[in-house]
């Protein structure tokens, strides 16, 4: 597999560098899994928020592929966090808020809400932007986890489940961007402002569960947006120069998501030091799906940068999935895109692959644990 353009590998091997200093000892496998972010890890708790009725995702065709029927999930089958639950042979994760007690969350939970931001809602607000999602941001999410924890233990320090327990903060941070972004009120250069504000938050949140007793703590970057439907379908460009030749991805875009990711593995190396007992390690999404972009065939993606589901205008994009007037395509497994701003179960497989088994993850999360059996086989 090729890395990415605009070094991206030397920011990799950077990467490496720390992590093979920083890396703790490994504890052994996971008994739990607790996830944070927004709509790509997502396992229900909007739908559970607001209801099907108010929801195309609580409609077919979403989830069609692996669950037969919509689980609340912005994908048609499973997004990261299920392949990484199977990876290690644990139930998938129940979202929060579908929970009735602590019995519902004896492997775990997600916290993850689709829309949300790693900055509260009031950051946007104070920047004179109408706030029109949820205001279940990451401080949110890692309170309901704060709310949790004693239920789960009799301990008082919570030790038996924090040192067992695997973290994934994130992908969180997107929506960030892409509200913003989408609103067409806010130029490039203010949007790029926010950037520093969202890794002090995500990094906040990485302290916190630390401080909590967090070991292993998975922290997922940015997509490569650029090569996103929606993003290709609002801002397209007469201008050749805007689009990589190979790619045919919106660059000025890619390399706004680079500079997310760039700022976000800083943080984690500042973070590793002040935490030397915790493994933080950085997910690279971005490099693991730009292979999809790079080399489509090669992985079985015939339509990269089309949504599969949507209609049929540019990129599939101007009526959205789940609506009145959408369709969907005959094989879901060669889109990277399931509705034009979420992947395919597909994508997501090549994402959680790339960070399970290395090299988009180091360490990659299967060796952070010692006992783990069979990785090809749990994410097949």
């Amino acid at each position: 597999m090729a890395f990415c353009k605009n070094g991206h590998l030397s920011l990799l091997l950077l990467n490496l560098l720390i992590l093979i200093l920083n890396t703790p000892q490994a504890i052994g496998c996971y008994t739990r899994i607790f996830s944070f972010g927004d709509s790509l890890i997502d396992t229900g708790n909007l739908l559970h928020a607001f209801g099907n009725a108010h929801l195309p995702v609580g409609r077919p065709p979403y989830g069609e592929t692996f669950f037969s029927r919509p689980t609340g999930r912005f994908s048609n089958g499973r997004v990261v966090i299920d392949f990484i639950a199977e990876a290690f042979q644990l139930p998938f994760l129940p979202p929060y808020l579908a929970g009735r007690g602590p019995e519902d969350f004896e492997h775990g939970a997600n916290f993850a809400v689709g829309g949300a931001t790693a900055l509260n809602n009031s950051f946007f607000a104070a920047k004179g932007m109408e706030v029109t999602w949820t205001d279940y941001s990451l401080s949110t999410q890692l309170q309901w986890f704060k709310n949790l924890l004693p239920l789960l233990s009799n301990e008082s320090d919570h030790s038996g489940i924090m040192d067992t327990s695997l973290f994934m903060v994130g992908e969180i941070g997107g929506n960030d961007y892409n509200h913003p972004f989408f609103s067409g009120r806010l130029t490039t250069g203010e949007v790029r402002s926010f950037v520093p504000f969202v890794i002090d938050a995500i990094a906040s949140a990485i302290h916190d569960l630390i401080k909590l007793g967090a070991k292993t703590l998975v922290v997922p970057g940015n997509l490569p947006n650029g090569c996103v439907p929606m993003y290709l379908s609002m801002f397209r460009s007469q201008n050749y120069e805007d689009y990589d030749p190979q790619t045919r991805c919106i660059k000025w875009i890619n390399e706004f998501s680079e500079y997310h990711n760039k700022l976000l593995v800083e943080k984690l190396h500042t973070l590793r030091e002040l935490h030397p007992d915790a493994t933080i390690i950085y997910a690279d999404y971005y490099g693991a799906l730009m292979n999809i972009f790079q080399f489509p065939d090669q992985l079985g993606f015939d339509e990269p940068l089309l949504a599969c589901c949507g209609s049929h205008c540019p990129y599939n994009c101007s009526i959205h999935c789940g609506n009145e007037g959408s369709t969907v395509c005959a094989e879901p497994s060669t889109y990277a895109s399931w509705d034009g701003l979420h992947l395919t179960e597909a994508a997501y497989k090549v994402a959680a692959d790339g960070v399970l088994r290395g090299p988009y993850a180091v360490p990659a999360i299967a060796e952070t644990c010692a006992d783990i059996a069979d990785i090809e086989h749990c994410i097949a």
